[in-house]
């Protein structure tokens, strides 16, 4: 169980879905590497970028909440949502906060690093681009959608999804995913977390040039709403490789409710779920089930097996006879 500690796990998306396997994988510290989504349009972060623009900050901020493990003033300020009448109203303290470093920084990247050392933050927080970008989707009937919030609520169904502009990614997550012996991708939404950052080529490209890397991708325990529910889990994984210039998921994590059965893919089952919120993953389940994957070898064939007795196991839909 240890020896997972010595590998280098980058784990890309936003919001919750990232939160949550950065908190189950704080145990090996600076080894793990958040790579964050910086396209948010909404809430507190879109009305920050609408009065000073500058990368979407309220992922990043999710990620750092469940990353903070003592309680301090600091914790409590960073977490502080204001409320009742005025400009104030619904801010968000924490992206306030991140916006006023980056703004006296000469990078967003240094701003990170100020409140990931004011928190005792051990994990490493990467945004995907230090350059304003935003989401847009190009629907069937040919109209083009602008911003990560219309993404989520279009009706119709999409063709494409791009960055406007196209923006370079930070040479710390290149470097982060060139490294990596393991690369997971989700759980969260699905268009407008996991998608953004692979979005990016270079980004594509490490991943695509990372032979050594176990690609994981982990499933949601809930359908979304909104585009990204509408397509099949066959659908967002050719899109995640795709994204990576054709390199092939390895293992796909599912909660073992899922019925997994496409044959194209190695799905690994597992009891996930939260005790108490059965929509939200579990970390210590999440954790168990990451390292079933590096310490396993690359899976055979209908192949079935228990793992570190943690109630996991592995199933292998056929893939090819013999």
């Amino acid at each position: 169980m240890d020896a997972y500690k010595d590998k280098k796990i980058v784990a890309i998306g936003g919001g919750h879905g990232l939160g949550r396997i950065l908190a189950a994988l704080k145990g090996i510290g600076s080894n793990a590497t958040g790579i964050v989504t910086t396209t948010d349009n909404g809430g507190s972060t879109g009305r920050i970028r609408h009065c000073q623009g500058g990368i979407a900050w309220g992922d990043t901020r999710n990620c750092i909440n469940q990353l903070i493990t003592e309680p301090s003033v600091e914790s409590t300020m960073f977490e502080y949502r204001f409320k009742g009448a005025g400009e104030l109203d619904g801010h968000n303290l924490g992206n306030l906060m991140l916006t006023a470093l980056d703004n006296l920084s000469v990078r967003p990247m240094q701003a990170i690093q100020l409140i990931r050392t004011m928190l005792s933050v051990q994990v490493n927080i990467v945004p995907m681009s230090e350059y304003p970008s935003d989401l847009k989707a190009l629907a069937v009937d040919g109209d083009w959608v602008h911003g990560e919030t219309s993404v989520d609520e279009m009706e119709q169904q999409l063709l494409r999804l791009e960055l406007e502009p196209q923006v370079p990614a930070t040479d710390e997550a290149i470097l982060a995913i060139k490294q990596a012996d393991c690369i997971v991708l989700g759980p969260g939404s699905f268009l407008t977390s996991i998608m953004p950052p692979l979005l990016l080529p270079e980004i594509g490209r490490a991943i695509r040039n990372n032979h050594k890397a176990k690609v994981i991708f982990i499933e949601n325990l809930s359908s979304e709403s909104g585009p990204a529910g509408r397509m099949s889990i066959k659908q967002r994984l050719e899109w995640c490789e795709r994204a990576c210039r054709g390199r092939k998921i390895d293992v796909v994590i599912v909660d073992s409710s899922h019925s997994a059965n496409d044959p194209g893919w190695f799905f690994f089952k597992a009891d996930l779920a939260s005790p108490n919120r059965e929509w939200r993953h579990d970390r210590d389940k999440l954790k168990h089930a990451i390292i079933a994957q590096l310490e396993s070898p690359v899976y055979q064939n209908n192949l079935t097996m228990a793992a570190n007795n943690n109630n996991l196991s592995v199933y292998k839909t056929e893939k090819e006879k013999a």
